[in-house]
């Protein structure tokens, strides 16, 4: 249990919960997964490992290390299945007071406040009590898999596994007009299924002739809701079904399907995919684009089609529900479970009517001894919290001279748990706390990337020193409105290139210090696969690639001719299976000073070569970085190299050293990479040169 800031609306409504349902299977998973040692996780998740056995031979291990371990000790909140009161509202779907039951993993779970988009929300309809509708996720799991089913009036439906999703699966087909035979080796489940309309129970004793009565050709349908790493459930439903009959796949059971048996009966297998179409679908869950009528039961429209079967009494909820837990007793609830000391199907916890405390935005921790300004110390506050802050920005916040003031994260269960491990003195789910907060005079914004100027103006107009990571922008608009606001404000802003500040950066840098002729780039990238459902590739939230990641690139260039791009070429392989557009690439920038330099983006190599190479060429001399663990440099036949074994350095604790000791940063500098990314990509659209001009900007 933690007390954490409550939510903010987005997309959705935040609801006030009165009652959450424990999904007894899938929590469970998480818990066991979570309490294993090292070892045991990395058994249970080995594509993970190799992920970190790659970052170890590119970044070193201290690297691979810091981030596993962020990934690792991450707290996740549980639930997804609740109901409770509107109590604020960023959609016209609902209004302050509405009954609503909510779902979905991250939105839906055991939390006194929680904050829903609206997609993941319906309304409870009269005569339907809270408790009632908490099940209404977990019920659209079961309607969704007979759903799959395509079952019809009359068919005979085996249903495997009679715990909650089984019973409510066999409810559901009933209330279709179904004959069900309910499958289980618990002899009080098997009686609770037929007090509830199963026709037929039967543990696996007898099976074969029970079935025989039930249908003498055989399961038109049959509904494995089992949870178990066998295949037996598998293996039965091949033997239970008919010629041709469906066979769907609802729990998380073994799959070794047993071939001859399935090809005899050309039977074929769905695996059901949790609520309905939506899920898993950003446009969907987060933002709330609703599908046409035509994908006629969406993962809305089975939660609302399952909450009318309860209007009608067609589901019996009642006699699912064997305990009910105060929020404050939900370790007991866990323990229940975990030990199978009592039998139990539905769980729930309850939550007090008024909530135990106020609706507050902001979570107030121990304080921590504050230093004194006069010697030199910012008081600084941070607003986002993923993976790239945790494992590669904040690491570094101990050893700078600053005071940590506020933490903002969109969720209070990261922002109370990344506050607590670094030292800061308050966390909230409003940025706006942290601009307002007259104390803090310098921030810190390390959120997606559509967040980045708008907060960073927000911020400059609060008259605060901004860092804020790199991209500046996603589009020439949101440019020009930073320009501006730089402007306005004659406030400092640095953007998170950091590669500039890297030891290893500085150094190939000085070797060409005193060149006399233009330079020749080349900045090799191989980026490897990157999965095509992260935020990154989305054009509101991440940009793609191009402006997420080769702005990196470009301001290397910069800093190291210390001249300014004036033009640029570039062309790209089309978007194809799981690659995206401008996942691969090549840009060639002309810069002030008549330096040309080349990057090649490519997500098509082998992940366990280099990821990146920097090679420099001028006046008789070549300089070369290899992932920022290795600098060779040559001239006049002789050469010398610096390795670093341990970790890269790729100038996160220079960059951020000196923000907060108040170093002028080259702001036009950022404005032009920034403007440079966004001229690639019309050259690539348009197949023509790109001009390069940053006064069209506002610089």
């Amino acid at each position: 249990m933690e007390d954490v800031p409550a939510p903010t609306a987005t997309r959705g409504a935040i609801v006030r919960n009165a009652y959450s349902l424990i999904s007894a299977g899938t929590e469970s998973s998480l818990i066991n997964l979570a309490g294993q040692s090292l070892v045991g996780k990395a058994k249970a998740r080995p594509d993970d490992v190799k992920k970190v056995l790659q970052k170890i031979g590119t970044d070193g291990p201290l690297p691979a290390y810091r981030q596993a371990m962020g990934r690792l000790s991450k707290p996740e909140p549980l639930g997804y299945s609740c109901a409770g009161t509107v109590v604020k509202t960023g959609t016209d779907d609902f209004e302050a007071g509405d009954r609503v039951a909510c779902g979905g993993a991250g939105y839906a779970v055991h939390a006194e406040y929680v904050s829903v988009p609206r997609n993941l929300c319906v309304k409870i309809p009269d005569g339907i009590e809270f408790r009632e509708a908490a099940f209404t996720t977990v019920g659209s799991i079961a309607m969704h898999g007979v759903r799959n089913a395509q079952v019809t009036v009359g068919e005979g439906v085996a249903v495997i596994g009679l715990g909650l999703i089984g019973l409510l699966t066999v409810q559901i087909l009933k209330a279709a007009g179904c004959r069900v035979i309910g499958i289980d080796i618990d002899r009080e489940k098997l009686s609770l299924a037929a007090d509830l309309g199963a026709d037929v129970v039967s543990n696996y004793d007898g099976l074969t002739e029970r079935m025989k009565a039930f249908s003498s050709f055989g399961a038109d349908a049959v509904i494995i809701t089992a949870a178990t790493r066998s295949s037996a459930p598998v293996e039965a439903a091949g033997r239970l079904v008919r010629d041709q009959g469906r066979v769907v796949v609802v729990g998380d059971v073994g799959m070794n399907v047993p071939r001859n048996t399935f090809y005899e009966k050309e039977a074929p297998i769905i695996v059901s995919r949790s609520y309905g179409p939506g899920r898993y679908d950003r446009n969907y869950e987060e933002r709330g684009i609703d599908y046409p009528i035509y994908v006629r039961w969406t993962e809305r429209r089975n939660m609302e089609a399952f909450l009318e079967l309860v209007r009608q009494e067609r589901i019996d909820i009642d006699r699912l529900i064997t305990h009910t837990f105060a929020l404050e007793d939900a370790p007991g609830a866990y323990n229940l479970i975990s030990t199978g000391k009592e039998r139990y199907i539905g769980v729930l916890l309850q939550y007090s009517p008024n909530g135990t405390g106020a609706f507050d935005t902001v979570t107030h921790l121990p304080r921590p001894e504050r230093r004194g300004r006069s010697d030199g110390v910012r008081t600084l506050g941070c607003i986002g919290a993923g993976i790239h802050a945790t494992s590669s920005l904040y690491p570094h916040l101990p050893t700078l001279p600053v005071n940590l003031a506020g933490l903002s994260t969109a969720t209070g269960l990261s922002a109370r748990s990344v506050a607590k491990k670094y030292g800061f003195a308050y966390c909230t789910t409003d940025y706006r706390e942290i601009l307002d907060d007259p104390d803090i005079d310098a921030v810190m914004i390390a959120t997606r990337n559509d967040l980045h100027a708008p907060m960073a103006i927000e911020a400059l107009h609060a008259r605060k020193d901004v860092f804020v990571e790199k991209p500046l922008a996603t589009d020439i608009d949101e440019l020009k409105g930073i320009v501006r606001a730089w402007k306005e404000s004659e406030g400092r802003i640095m953007v998170g290139f950091n590669r500039r500040y890297s030891p290893l950066a500085q150094r190939m840098k000085e070797f060409f210090g005193n060149r006399s002729t233009p330079a020749v780039l080349h900045y090799r990238v191989n980026a490897g696969q990157i999965p095509t459902d992260h935020w990154v590739h989305d054009g509101e939230q991440g940009g793609g690639m191009l402006v997420s990641e080769c702005c990196h690139f470009i301001d290397f260039m910069q800093f190291v001719t210390g001249a300014l791009p004036v033009q640029v070429y570039a062309r790209a392989i089309g978007p194809a299976g799981s690659h995206q557009k401008y996942d691969n690439l090549q840009a060639t920038l002309t810069f002030d000073d008549g330096s040309v330099g080349t990057v090649t983006y490519t997500t098509l190599g082998d992940p366990t070569y280099p990821k990146e190479t920097v090679e420099v060429f001028c006046d008789g001399a070549v300089a070369r970085i290899t992932d920022f663990r290795d600098l060779e440099l040559r001239r006049d036949g002789k050469a010398s190299r610096e390795r670093r074994w341990l970790a890269q350095d790729k100038g996160f604790a220079g960059e951020l050293l000196a923000f907060v000791k108040g170093d002028l940063p080259d702001f036009a500098g950022s404005v032009a990479t920034t403007l440079a990314t966004f001229r690639a990509w019309e050259s690539i659209e348009a197949g023509v040169v790109r001009e390069i001009d940053v006064s069209g900007v506002g610089v």
